[in-house]
């Protein structure tokens, strides 16, 4: 019985409802109520001196007091971001981030033109040196792509940015 429970188990499909939970560090806690909060229009939840928790579009952010954070170049490896349903989502947000005068790591535009997995895409980098990816794809298969693409993203072990 538990053998087959387990095989049912990771038969099934994971494509439903979630939400998704990303925690990262922070060095501030008042920035970064200030600036997710405030400017980039996350709803706050719970919070202590130590950590504080925000609604991102449904999803579950929580910024943690930390130290230190070490930097990185470019934006691989370390992103988080959102994959919008629609276009006028993803302008609805990048218009928010231009009112709001949030600066953009990479500036809003559309990737791999004419190709199946083109998308439209910004960067822009959060406190505490943490970038932001938001993105929406014309064709929604492409959000997780098929096992026979290889191409995720435009990094070289040369071009880190």
């Amino acid at each position: 019985i538990e053998r087959t429970l387990r095989v049912e188990t990771m038969e099934r499909d994971l494509s439903g409802s979630a939400v998704f939970h990303l925690a990262f560090p922070v060095l501030d806690m008042a920035q970064a109520k200030e600036f997710y909060g405030d400017r980039l229009g996350c709803e706050v939840g719970r919070e202590s001196k130590s950590a504080l928790i925000l609604n991102l579009y449904g999803n579950q952010l929580v910024a943690h007091l930390a130290k230190d954070i070490s930097p990185q170049r470019g934006v691989y490896p370390r992103h988080f971001g959102l994959v919008f349903e629609t276009l006028e989502d993803w302008e609805a947000l990048v218009e928010r981030m231009r009112s709001q005068e949030i600066p953009f790591y990479d500036k809003p535009r559309r990737r791999f033109t004419g190709d199946w997995l083109e998308h439209y895409t910004v960067f822009i980098a959060v406190p505490f040196d943490i970038l932001m990816y938001v993105t929406f794809y014309g064709i929604s298969e492409a959000v997780f792509g098929s096992m026979w693409d290889s191409l995720i993203g435009d990094r070289t072990l040369d071009n880190q940015h």
